[in-house]
């Protein structure tokens, strides 16, 4: 299909809340070959970060992201608004190796290039709230405009999944996202694959991205997308998000942690959710990673 004849995504509204500005992405220039990860927060942002910045540096060692978008970020948080924006773009600028960026913003509030491409990662939405959960250490303030979690004060793990179980922006995000899910800059990736089989993930990616793989140095590459090895590099970054590190990878990705905590009634509320605001083939991907028929 030519690129004349695709329906690309048009930005169509701006976005706000206490992290992000979608208006910083407004006079960003991009090059050919930008690549933007963009997640619903939680659902393997990082790894995904790291997992791109073996392929582009060749398994060198380092972490590529960090959760903060701190001055030690290669990949950084664009429409993160606590670092001035003039900064963000002189690193970006500055940058002779292919770029990646991190998002988490809704896809009609991002400004979409055909010169990018796109990596979408989901992931079962009780495992989401769980890992948003153990990363709030402080009680929040209310946005000025709805996260695509909500942030309350500390509340246990139960009482924050029933609150946000039926929050409506961040199912939407998903649908959103979904519906191009097609489009050939786009690829959508499973936290449940990568935990299943990294190495299929990792090429996968890299095929997409048309980044051939050494691989002489490909186990050096997985083992540096490991978990283990993310914590230590994270813990050693600059003190903006070194404390993060134990809050972000202390449970390694580990799914499933819910169904010790919830009733049977209470784990399906996000199935109710998920049919009340996704369609069936997008629900049934979140939840178990399983794409439609005849899509790869």
């Amino acid at each position: 299909m030519a690129t004349t004849e695709i329906t690309w995504p048009k930005k169509t509204r701006e976005y706000e809340d206490m992290d992000a500005d979608s208006t910083r992405w407004n006079e960003f220039k991009f090059r050919d070959g930008d690549i933007v990860i963009n997640t619903l927060g939680k659902s393997g942002t990082t790894w995904m970060q790291q997992i791109v910045g073996q392929l582009i540096f060749d398994g060198a060692e380092g972490l590529y992201g960090d959760p903060m978008g701190g001055p030690s970020s290669i990949s950084v948080w664009l429409e993160l608004r606590v670092v001035p924006l003039k900064d963000v773009f002189a690193r970006l600028e500055a940058q002779t190796h292919r770029r990646f960026i991190k998002s988490h913003l809704p896809i009609d509030a991002l400004v979409f290039s055909p010169k990018a491409k796109y990596i979408y990662v989901g992931r079962d939405m009780r495992d989401i709230v769980w890992s948003w959960y153990a990363a709030i250490t402080v009680p929040m303030r209310e946005p000025k405009n709805p996260p695509s979690l909500p942030l309350l004060p500390k509340v246990s793990v139960r009482e924050f999944y029933l609150h946000v179980a039926d929050y409506e922006p961040m199912w939407k995000h998903i649908q959103n996202w979904w519906e191009f899910r097609n489009l050939p800059n786009v690829l959508f990736v499973h936290f449940n694959d990568l935990k299943a089989d990294l190495e299929s993930e990792f090429r996968r990616i890299a095929r997409f991205l048309d980044i051939p793989i050494k691989e002489s140095l490909l186990p050096q590459m997985l083992a540096h997308c490991g978990l283990d090895y993310m914590q230590e590099q994270m813990r050693g970054a600059d003190p903006m998000s070194a404390p993060f590190a134990t809050s972000f990878f202390a449970h390694k990705g580990t799914n499933g942690r819910w169904k010790d905590v919830l009733t049977a009634d209470e784990i399906a509320l996000a199935d109710k959710a998920a049919a009340k605001y996704l369609s069936p083939d997008c629900a049934r991907w979140l939840k178990t990673g399983e794409k439609p028929k005849g899509e790869k």
